[in-house]
């Protein structure tokens, strides 16, 4: 099922909503949707940070997707005792929102997330990824992101289209730690996994979830994107003209906004 975008307005307060990026980003990255929401209405957003990207980690933190789904599971556990939690995911903070809906389900009321081509049979890593599972040519790759001045990272992050705004902090909070954690994310994360998360999603305890489709997105195949929804009975919000960072222009943003306000105002009934 597609979701037209729409403006919408009458949210319930109480209902929480949490955003979690991925690699290799901080919380920088929402600068553009959060106000993006609140134009529709949706204050109550808290944005997590997974431990490695953007907050610290703790003492002896294994960066596994296991480990980062106990984390969200925590993070969530509080808020979804003063009401109904909406998790969003970008990037691998879909693969965290795909996880935790799979293994807790009783924390949220619903999970949005883009790049679901991850959870389909024929997804193969990107070259990138594939890089950094492999051992010596990652170190290799994360080291010399690592080198860079917070300016020259900077200029790498606006070079993938990033607004200065989101690639400076972003470029600042990147250090020895996030490098580490993407090595073992990935690693932890060689297929089978992603199928394998698939299933144990499929079989979960279904919760009303979107689907975001990122067009243009270079990593994971919007092509993929409608047999993931068919099986996981999602809705579909189909971003035309966007790329893997669709939230860090305002066409995307505002774009996503829409189609996410209206796809929470259905579930308000």
């Amino acid at each position: 099922m597609a979701l037209a975008g729409a403006a919408t307005s009458g949210h319930d307060p109480s209902m929480t909503k949490v955003l979690v990026h991925g690699n290799p980003e901080t919380a920088d990255i929402w600068e553009l949707l959060v106000p993006a929401l609140a134009a529709h209405g949706i204050d109550d957003v808290v944005t997590l940070s997974p431990p490695g990207f953007g907050a610290p980690t703790p003492e002896e933190w294994h960066a596994t997707p296991e480990s980062y789904i106990s984390w969200l599971a925590g993070e969530l556990e509080p808020l979804a005792e003063t009401g109904p939690v909406d998790l969003l995911g970008h990037d691998w903070g879909s693969g965290h929102v795909f996880g935790l809906a799979a293994a807790r389900p009783d924390l949220i009321r619903s999970w949005s997330a883009d790049v679901s081509g991850l959870l389909h049979p024929d997804y193969e890593w990107h070259d990138a990824a594939q890089s950094w599972q492999t051992p010596g040519v990652g170190e290799e790759a994360v080291g010399v992101m690592a080198s860079l001045s917070n300016e020259e990272r900077a200029g790498a992050y606006a070079g993938l289209g990033l607004p200065d705004s989101i690639a400076e902090p972003m470029a600042a909070g990147f250090n020895e730690d996030m490098a580490r954690c993407i090595l073992e994310l990935y690693r932890a994360a060689v297929q089978p996994a992603l199928r394998e998360l698939a299933d144990r999603l499929a079989a979960a305890e279904r919760r009303p979830s979107l689907i975001i489709s990122a067009l243009d997105d270079a990593y994971v195949a919007a092509s993929l994107a409608p047999a993931v929804a068919e099986r996981m009975g999602s809705t579909v919000l189909s971003l035309d003209g966007q790329g893997h960072w669709w939230m860090a222009n305002d066409t995307g943003a505002t774009a996503a906004a829409a189609g996410l306000a209206a796809f929470w105002e259905g579930l308000e009934g």
